[in-house]
């Protein structure tokens, strides 16, 4: 069965023991290195891709290093291919592809500086990043990250650090960075850091007691001979009752001084007297009786002795 945009079986196109498969676009097929130079020449030739983009590789432990190479056959769509093989961490060997594509040179001294993979057939695997003294690949997983340790931080200093002038502080080391007494030009000489400051002896240890004083005796007992400290005003104050902030300076409820909530009285506007809002002559009446209309001598709907009628000052009924 084909995989995505090639013509034929994987083994067909690429040579035997090998696979592909395509996602997001992009094809990958996967070689045995010993037929690396001709998946590259196969890819060129009869896949048409012309494009040489880049390689590198990845380093997976238990299984070894896998090389990757990324070429493009350019269109209208372009097809994309990824040509990936492993090669042993123990005999990390590749041949070269600068014979299919010559701009794989530039990546393959990368490749083999940072990994330490050799490509025999390139025309010169000299040093491209690193300097000439430095040791060892940094991108494998067993390089030990010691760049704090070789060599001081060239950016801004840490407290204790020279130059900086503040106290020095116990440093956490990032993983994979050994321990500066463990590994390193400073094994074993390395200033093993500072222990943590003790508390101040004032802060630690009460104030002694003056001659006489019997042991023990708190601070304002008498024969102490200490004054008491004053205390501190206690905040009485419940959840409910809110800061001193969130009380209003509003009048009390109701607009009268001393009202409490649930009072039967109707509410009046502030500065309005509940007297205000009576009806000329009617006075309140006691609780479970109603309002009984009162005029006065001339008014002719009751006398002083509390009969009350509703019209006129002849003494009608009810």
């Amino acid at each position: 069965m084909t995989a995505g945009w090639l013509p034929r079986e994987p083994a067909e196109v690429f040579g035997a023991g090998a696979t592909a498969a395509e996602a997001y676009g992009v094809l990958t097929a996967d070689v045995p290195a010993a037929g690396w130079t001709a998946a590259l020449t196969a890819a060129r030739d009869r896949l048409g891709c012309t494009f040489f983009d880049w390689l590198s590789a990845v380093d997976e432990p238990g299984t070894g290093f896998l090389v990757v190479a990324h070429v493009v056959a350019l269109g209208a769509p372009p097809r994309r291919l990824l040509l990936r093989t492993v090669v042993p961490h123990e005999a990390a060997v590749l041949p070269t592809a600068t014979g299919v594509y010559a701009g794989a040179a530039w990546h393959e001294r990368e490749t083999h500086e940072m990994f330490g993979i050799d490509f025999p057939g390139h025309p010169g695997l000299a040093p491209l990043l690193l300097p000439d003294a430095f040791e060892g690949h940094p991108l494998r997983k067993d390089f030990v990250l010691a760049a704090r340790v070789a060599k001081a931080w060239p950016g801004a200093k840490e407290p204790g650090e020279p130059g900086h002038g503040g106290p020095r502080r116990r440093q956490a080391l990032p993983p994979g960075v050994p321990d500066p007494n463990e590994w390193g030009p400073l094994k074993g000489r390395a200033p093993a850091a500072p222990a943590r400051r003790a508390r101040s002896a004032s802060a630690a240890t009460p104030a002694p007691a003056p001659e006489g004083a019997p042991p023990g005796a708190p601070e304002g007992a008498p024969g102490s001979g200490r004054a008491a400290r004053p205390a501190r005003p206690r905040r009485n104050r419940s959840a409910s009752g809110g800061s001193a902030s969130q009380r209003a300076a509003a009048p009390e409820a109701g607009g009268r001084p001393g009202a409490r909530r649930g009072d039967s009285a109707p509410w009046q506007p502030p500065g309005r007297s509940a007297a205000a809002g009576r009806r000329p002559g009617v006075r309140p009446a006691p609780d479970g009786a109603g309002a009984h209309d009162s005029t006065g001598p001339d008014g002719g709907s009751g006398g002083p002795d509390g009969d009350s009628t509703e019209s006129g000052g002849d003494g009608g009924e009810h």
